[in-house]
């Protein structure tokens, strides 16, 4: 036997920061805010121990908060005071994001991006105009093409009250290309796009639909959010976004879709985000209660193994705890 090779001279303690491959940083991480334009209090969010949903007068607050920890950058997420079959409060001048952001970036220097999407703000849930008695057929469609000129509203919207990035989220052909222009034509060239390029059908998302008040009312996603059988049809999609002017490239959900956030950095040289969605925040920590897993442990192995896989960026809701564990 040969014994010349031996890896575990590199494993002491002295030489294994040293020679370590990959890193989590706390500028690496995006925190999820959720404000709530129908309560004046923070509410606690069951399904995702440790959050909360917070009124547009705790914004700035919940932020700092985030700040204090090391991580500067934040995805802001709003529940409107009403719905429609539109979803019209999304893009209203007084609407619940564009509210909390102009306090957030008057406020702070913290990293503002907003999620541009219209499932938490339609009565039926779902993330565009559908068509014409969707809601009695086994097939549901939405109105690809209708919901990019609100898409483009809800963008400069946000962009108008200080957003530092935009970031469309409901898998809508053409949206990054719509979006780029209507920015472009109302003087925010230098917007950056994050486009959730490859975003999954998927069942991790329930925790998130509970703190954004966001799931569908009747039917599911699976006629515009990607199959997760398909890796392929990934990557085409990640080229569309790109041709279309997408500055960074978001995968979701992150852990049961790695060889995807693999194979994006592979094929691109663009930034590429992953989600650790819901869903696996809430299993963590649903296994950790049970007293069968360490949170603190698994949660830093599991960011780990997506910057890993070549993310750069993730978005995740251990962002506090683990940039302070940092």
């Amino acid at each position: 036997m040969n014994l010349t090779d031996r890896p575990r001279r590199l494993r002491t303690d002295g030489i294994r920061p040293l020679v370590g491959e990959t890193d989590v940083r706390p500028t690496d991480l995006i925190a999820p805010v959720f404000v709530d334009a129908t309560t004046d209090e923070r509410v606690e969010i069951e399904s995702m121990p440790g959050h909360e949903r917070v009124p547009v007068s705790e914004s700035v607050a919940r932020v700092r908060e985030i700040q204090e920890t090391g991580v500067d950058a934040v995805m802001v997420f709003g529940i409107p005071e009403s719905k429609d079959s539109e979803g019209s409060r999304a893009w209203a001048d007084d609407g619940v994001v564009q509210r909390a952001v102009e306090r957030i970036t008057d406020r702070t220097d913290c990293y503002v991006i907003t999620d541009v999407c219209l499932c938490e703000y339609t009565d039926h849930g779902h993330c565009g105009i559908l068509e014409d008695g969707a809601a009695e057929e086994p097939c549901l469609t939405v109105e690809n093409d209708e919901t990019l000129e609100l898409l483009q509203r809800i963008a400069v919207s946000h962009a108008d009250v200080g957003a530092d990035m935009v970031a469309p989220s409901g898998m809508i052909d053409g949206m990054v290309g719509a979006i780029r222009e209507a920015l472009d034509v109302a003087g925010h060239e230098n917007l950056p796009v994050m486009s959730y390029a490859a975003k999954y059908e998927s069942a991790f998302y329930g925790p998130f639909r509970d703190a954004a008040d966001g799931a569908p009312a009747f039917g599911d996603r699976r006629h515009y959010q990607m199959d997760p059988a398909n890796a392929r049809e990934a990557m085409r999609e990640v080229r569309l976004d790109v041709e279309q002017g997408a500055d960074v490239l978001m995968v979701k959900p992150a852990l049961p879709y790695l060889d995807i956030v693999a194979d994006i950095r592979r094929e691109f040289d663009h930034p590429v985000a992953a989600y650790n969605v819901s869903g696996e925040y809430a299993m963590l920590h649903a296994a950790s209660e049970k007293g069968w897993l360490s949170l603190e442990e698994v949660a830093y192995e599991s960011l780990l193994s997506i910057k890993r896989a070549g993310a750069d960026l993730i978005l995740t809701y251990f962002a506090e705890d683990i940039a302070e564990r940092l």
